[in-house]
C-alpha cells in the first residue's frame, strides 16, 4: 500500500573545514522527481499487510513529497499516514542537543561547565568532563547499556526492568573512571545524551519532557510531537516497531533500555518533521552564530581530527549532528536504530533540500533509502 500525501575521511583537515563551512557551492538541484521513480525504492514496503515507512522531501523550503508505505501496526492495519508518529531512536539526539544549547542561550549552562558543576554528587572523573563533551561524543562515558548487560547477564531482555534517565545517572555515579581520558577519543555515546537529559532538568527546574514541549515543540506548533513516559503521556498516531522472522511478523516495540529519552525518547511524524527542518532552516529557535557550535566538527585539543578507540578517523560530529559531506555535497545527517524502529534524517543546506525517512521494521536500511532519495534529486555535471 503507498499513500501520496503532498502533491506537490578526507586526507587534511583543513580541506574537511572547507568543504564543512562553504556555503557558496553551486548544486544542481531540481525542484521534483516524480513520485513513481521514488516509489521503486520502497516496492519491498507497498504491502497492506506489513509495516513499512514514511518519506519526506524537502526542497527549497518546501514539502515536495509525503508518502506513506505499509501500516502503523498488525492489529488495526491503519495505513501510514503524514501524522503517524514513529519512535525517533537516536534522531532524539538532536532535540536533546537543542535544549541544551537553549539553555546555553538563556545564561543557564556553558559549554566548558563539568558534570560535577552540575551534579556536586557525582564521582571525581566527572571533573574532567564538559557538556561540549557530552555533546560531541567524547566524555568517555562507559555505555550504560554495557553496564546493564554485565549487572543482568544471562537474563533475557523481556525480564529486565526498564530504566529511565535518572536511573543511567545513578549506574553512571556508581562507576570510578571514563573508557578513555574525555576529549582524546571519540565514540558514540547514548549514556552522553541521557545524562544531557538529566542536566536539562537540573538546570531548567523542568522534567526534560516538558522542557523540549515548552521550548521546541509548541513554538513550532510541533503538536503531535512528544517526549514519551508510559503513564504520563500517550503517543497518538502511533506505529509500532515490528520485526521479522522466520516466521513471521512480531510486534518488537520495547525493550529494557526503551524508557530513556534523551538519547532516543522523542515520537514524531513527518508533518511534525517539517516543521522542524523549517525552524533550522531559518534560525527560529537560535540564531545562526548560536547554532555554529552545533554544526563544527569536534577536533582533538591539538585540532587534528579525532579517531575511535580501534584507530580509525572518527566521523564529523557536532552536537546531535553527522556532519561528514556525502559525494562532496555538505551534509548534516542522524541515524536512529532501536528495536523495531530504524530512521534518517539527511539535510543538505547547500542544495536546500532535506530528505527524511522513518521506519517501523528492523531491517531497513533507513540510511541507505535516503541517500538513495537524495541521488534522484542531485545532478550529475
Amino acid at each position: 500500500m503507498t499513500r501520496l500525501f503532498v502533491v506537490t575521511r578526507i586526507g587534511g583537515l583543513a580541506v574537511l573545514m572547507a568543504i564543512l563551512s562553504s556555503s557558496s557551492i553551486s548544486i544542481d538541484v531540481p525542484a521534483r522527481v516524480p513520485a513513481a521513480t521514488i516509489d521503486t525504492l520502497f516496492a519491498k514496503f507497498v504491502s497492506a499487510h506489513e509495516p513499512g515507512c514514511a518519506v519526506l522531501v524537502i526542497k527549497d523550503g518546501l514539502p515536495v513529497l509525503r508518502k506513506g508505505y505499509g501500516v502503523t501496526d498488525l492489529r488495526t492495519l491503519h495505513e501510514i499516514g503524514p501524522d503517524t508518529n514513529f519512535r525517533l531512536a537516536s534522531l532524539t539526539k538532536q532535540f536533546t542537543a537543542m535544549a541544551v544549547m537553549l539553555l546555553v542561550h538563556d545564561g543557564k549552562l556553558h559549554y566548558e561547565d563539568r558534570l560535577t558543576d552540575v551534579f556536586q554528587d557525582f564521582p571525581a572523573y566527572g571533573k574532567a568532563i564538559t557538556i561540549r563533551q557530552l555533546l560531541n561524543h567524547t566524555s568517555g562515558l562507559i555505555d550504560y547499556e554495557d553496564i546493564m548487560a554485565k549487572q543482568y547477564a544471562g537474563i533475557s531482555d523481556d525480564k529486565i526492568p526498564q530504566i529511565g534517565d535518572a536511573g543511567v545517572l545513578e549506574l553512571l555515579k556508581q562507576q570510578t573512571a571514563t573508557k578513555f581520558a574525555p576529549g582524546s577519543r571519540w565514540e558514540y555515546s547514548n549514556s552522553g545524551y541521557v545524562v544531557l537529559a538529566m542536566v536539562v532538568e537540573k538546570r531548567s527546574g523542568m522534567k526534560f519532557g516538558d522542557f523540549l514541549s515548552h521550548r521546541i515543540f509548541r513554538p513550532l506548533k510541533m503538536t503531535g510531537t512528544i517526549a514519551y513516559e508510559k503513564v504520563r503521556n500517550e503517543v497518538a498516531h502511533r506505529a509500532y516497531g515490528h520485526t521479522k522472522t522466520a516466521d513471521g511478523w512480531h510486534e518488537t516495540d520495547h525493550s529494557s533500555t526503551s524508557a530513556t529519552l534523551g538519547d532516543g525518547g522523542v515520537y514524531t511524524s513527518l508533518d511534525d518533521l517539517e516543521k522542524w527542518d523549517r525552524a533550522l532552516t531559518t534560525h527560529t529557535l537560535l540564531t545562526a552564530k548560536e547554532m555554529q557550535p552545533a554544526l563544527t566538527p569536534a577536533t582533538a585539543a591539538n585540532g587534528a581530527p579525532l579517531q575511535q578507540s580501534d584507530g580509525s578517523l572518527a566521523p564529523l560530529y557536532g552536537f546531535g549532528w553527522f556532519l561528514d559531506p556525502y559525494k562532496g555535497h555538505r551534509r548534516y545527517s542522524h541515524y536512529g536504530e532501536t528495536v523495531g524502529f530504524r530512521n534518517a534524517i539527511q539535510r543538505f543546506p547547500d542544495g536546500r533540500l532535506t530528505v527524511i525517512v522513518l521506519s517501523n521494521r528492523a531491517e531497513v536500511d533507513a540510511p541507505a533509502l535516503a541517500e538513495s532519495v537524495a541521488d534522484l534529486y542531485f545532478v550529475k555535471r
